[in-house]
């Protein structure tokens, strides 16, 4: 008996996807200026989505759904799928694509900058992120009054590596601390270059981000500033970036209107400070 054909499970996914790829590149060029490299295996595009654990009720957001190809899959199981696009091009494209398909009137287009869009709400996030604004897309959605309650997300090998790493890992750095306080980061897959349209000169990884329920009760604004200190030069003890000028100058600064907020008595036990010695002279006795 003859065997199937590989893949033809994915058959009535992937006509339409080889399609939308071989009409765009007809149309015009992929603008990787804006992170444009379309995935093409739909082994991968399905496995990212499938990992999003998305349920029938779900709202799901999409990052740079570029020609849909995760797009398509996403609305096969998700409630509606918000997809903010950059790309005026890519929107029109995305919405032929899906013209006439049950998934037509799930899916709602907002085309703008991703950092400048005020987002409606939703229960997941999934982008096959353009690698420029990867930091700021983390945190964004970190920082959301109700964040999402799991992200699946593309990134540069390297920046997905920073995410995961460990105290002690050479790549362990503020964005590991900053992004590991707020939520529990695992690795689902590396993604070679030859998988994208054009190809990047990089290699991917797929991260799975979910923030931690209850969240930690701590300033995010204090946090991250604690954290451009203690990692303001690689190898450098925490003592000694609390010692540097400019440090010392935003401590003063921040010692000056914690005494500005305390109470009267506080103020008076402080006084002889200020008549026998600057606010410098305080703040380096108490690092």
């Amino acid at each position: 008996m003859a065997k199937a054909p590989r893949g033809k499970k994915y058959s009535s996914t992937n006509e339409p996807q080889v399609a939308a790829e071989k009409h765009m590149k007809s149309v015009f060029k992929f603008n990787t200026d804006l992170g444009q490299h379309i995935l093409k295996n739909p082994l991968i595009a399905q496995g990212i989505v499938d990992k999003a654990g998305i349920k029938p009720s779900d709202i799901v957001l999409e990052v740079g759904p570029g020609t849909g190809n995760l797009t398509v899959r996403i609305l096969e199981q998700a409630r509606k799928v918000v997809a903010v696009e950059m790309d005026p091009r890519m929107g029109a494209e995305l919405t032929k694509r899906v013209h006439g398909t049950p998934g037509e009137k799930k899916l709602e287009i907002l085309l703008g900058d991703f950092m400048k869009t005020e987002l409606p709400y939703f229960d997941i996030c999934i982008s096959n992120t353009p690698y420029q604004i990867s930091s700021p897309l983390v945190f964004k959605l970190i920082n959301q009054p109700r964040p999402p309650r799991v992200s699946i997300l593309m990134f540069q090998r390297e920046f997905a590596l920073r995410l995961l790493a460990r105290p002690g890992d050479s790549l362990y750095c503020r964005l590991s601390a900053n992004v590991q306080m707020w939520a529990n980061v695992t690795h689902i897959m590396k993604v070679g270059k030859n998988n994208f349209r054009p190809p990047p000169q990089v290699e991917s990884s797929v991260v799975r981000i979910e923030i931690k329920n209850p969240r930690p009760q701590v300033d995010f604004n204090e946090w991250d500033g604690l954290l451009r200190i203690v990692f303001v030069r690689k190898n450098r003890t925490i003592a000694a970036g609390f010692k540097s000028s400019s440090v010392l100058e935003i401590l003063e600064k921040n010692y000056k209107t914690w005494l500005a907020t305390v109470d009267d008595g506080a103020m008076m036990d402080d006084s002889t400070s200020k008549k026998h010695g600057d606010y410098l002279d305080v703040v380096k006795q108490k690092i």
